[in-house]
């Protein structure tokens, strides 16, 4: 029950993270808001501090982890990148992270996560609580639509 109130959490955290970076496909269709003077208000702008641009590939990183390690092959494989998912079979993988859910358990959060972005790749250095050998240094993510994709196949 834990492990699914991690995956949720950090489901809702990326869902949050990524409402907050993303704009309806109509806003650019909308003239802005006339103050009292008649004129067009000016549109509000938003800006993610530099230190916070990995936020999303953090969360997402968090929520891959959390699914591996409770056997969630559906969640896990979805958050493959389209290379990936190529090179490996839906069922294939699935008996991976089955097999690591047996093997490890399911409570294995990450820890000291760092994200590092560059366009649409970006990379994650964390460490999995309980198993240090499943630590991970500069993994491969890519940014595919508007979601990270674990890409280190």
């Amino acid at each position: 029950m834990r492990t699914r109130a991690t995956i949720a959490t950090a489901a809702l955290l990326l869902a949050a993270l990524t409402a907050c970076s993303s704009s309806s496909a109509s806003d650019g269709d909308a003239a802005p808001a006339a103050n009292d003077s008649g004129a067009p208000a000016a549109e509000p702008t938003v800006s993610v501090p530099a230190a916070h641009q990995g936020d999303d590939l953090q969360a997402a990183v968090a929520v891959y982890t959390a699914a591996y390690f409770a056997g969630d092959a559906d969640t896990a494989y979805s958050m493959l990148s389209a290379r990936c998912a190529k090179k490996v079979a839906k069922g294939s993988y699935a008996d991976v992270v089955k097999r690591a859910s047996a093997d490890y358990g399911d409570d294995h959060a990450v820890s000291d996560v760092q994200a590092e972005v560059s366009g649409t790749t970006g990379r994650a250095t964390y460490k999995v609580t309980g198993l240090p050998k499943f630590d991970q240094r500069s993994q491969p993510w890519t940014l595919e639509g508007d979601a990270w994709k674990y890409d280190a196949c």
